[in-house]
């Protein structure tokens, strides 16, 4: 009976220490959606939705200078210009000291 219980708890720490070593792949961390919707503009399917996200991710990454083009680019395609876009439009302005209340861009999103 003790060689059974024994074994019954080495088998549960083999098992344990095993699932825990065991690594799962996530295909999503690995891939730069930067770099993905980079060569999807450089091969001439730019849209709004892609330069959106392009400043964005270049935004969350503090690419201050590729958030300002991107940003530039989608206001120059986008009529609807979003509240939050524009923050963090001015935001990446800012971090970049290019900030100017004049910006054409804040005239037409009311944002100062």
């Amino acid at each position: 009976m003790y060689k059974f219980r024994l074994l019954i708890v080495f088998i549960g720490i083999s098992s344990i220490s095993f699932s825990q070593t065991k690594k799962k792949t996530d295909v999503n961390t690995d891939i730069d959606i930067v770099k993905v919707y980079t060569q999807v503009v450089k091969e001439g399917y730019g849209t709004p939705q892609v330069y959106k996200e392009l400043a964005n991710a270049c935004y969350f990454k503090s690419d201050y200078k590729a958030a300002i083009k991107w940003f530039e680019k989608l206001f120059e395609t986008e009529k609807n210009i979003d509240e939050t876009l524009l923050y963090r439009y001015k935001q990446s302005l800012k971090a970049m000291g290019l900030y100017s209340e004049n910006n054409v861009y804040f005239a037409v999103g009311g944002i100062n």
